[in-house]
């Protein structure tokens, strides 16, 4: 499965106080930590409300890109810090993230085009939120066709079936992995998925235990990719052995170790 390190983000005030004080040691740490623990991509993001949003965010991308060899996930609400992020990336990024609104989709994905990016795909629109199976399946096929129609591929696609918190959303949780497994049915070859893991325990008590429930959840239903905390080495070590019992990898005695 795809990681996506989720530390080096502005909305943790340490890295907020990083970011103002263009502290390079303790992102390139923080960069380092999550590569080294298995993350393949780290999410950037300087948060929001910045004056100094796109300057910050090119720093960011330098200063990550200075202290690992990983590909970067550009992560902002704005399309100019976007951009700003992906004219600094050195590898093929990724873009967190467009909705299947049409006036965002017709913006954003011009620019995954434009840039060779992949970019993360959330199934609600202007009405919100779906609360159901078929409504996620209906955005996702929004999703698809406008892609389409942009020239992306879907396999530059993550398709995101949005995961809602339990302390709020309990019954929507389980929609969400049946939407996973719908999603695979979708196009040939199928779209890819991805979640932001931690919304699940957001609001929660206990939220290591649910983010790690509910990841071999989601990965028992197909789930390519997440969003998440590597710097967890339980969280991951669950991952490594749903790999093994989903045979997505070949089984070892020191597989914990691989």
């Amino acid at each position: 499965m795809i990681i996506v390190g989720e530390k080096l983000n502005g909305m943790f005030s340490a890295v907020s106080k990083a970011i103002d004080a263009r502290d390079e040691s303790f992102i390139a740490k923080l960069a380092r930590d999550q590569a080294e623990a298995g993350a393949s991509i780290l999410d950037i993001s300087v948060g929001a409300g910045r004056d100094d949003a796109i300057d910050a965010m090119k720093w960011m991308i330098r200063t990550t890109q200075d202290a690992v060899d990983a590909r970067l996930s550009v992560d902002s609400p704005s399309v100019k810090v976007i951009k700003a992020g992906l004219e600094e990336c050195e590898k093929q990024p990724l873009m967190n993230s467009t909705t299947a609104e049409i006036e965002k989709m017709a913006e954003l994905f011009p620019i995954a085009k434009d840039f060779s990016a992949e970019i993360v795909c959330l199934t609600l629109d202007e009405k919100g939120i779906p609360n159901s199976v078929e409504l996620r399946i209906e955005l996702a096929m929004k999703i698809l066709a406008a892609a389409i129609d942009s020239d992306l591929s879907t396999e530059s696609i993550f398709i995101d079936p949005v995961v809602l918190p339990a302390s709020a959303a309990q019954d929507q949780l389980v929609l969400a992995c049946e939407a996973l497994t719908a999603f695979k049915d979708l196009s040939s070859p199928p779209p890819r998925t991805i979640v932001g893991l931690s919304n699940v325990s957001s609001g929660a008590k206990e939220k290591k235990l649910l983010n790690r429930v509910y990841l071999a959840m989601l990965m028992n239903r197909g789930l390519d990719a997440a969003i998440l905390d590597p710097l967890d080495e339980d969280l991951m070590n669950i991952i490594k052995t749903a790999e093994i019992l989903l045979n997505k990898r070949l089984y070892a005695h020191a597989f914990l170790k691989a």
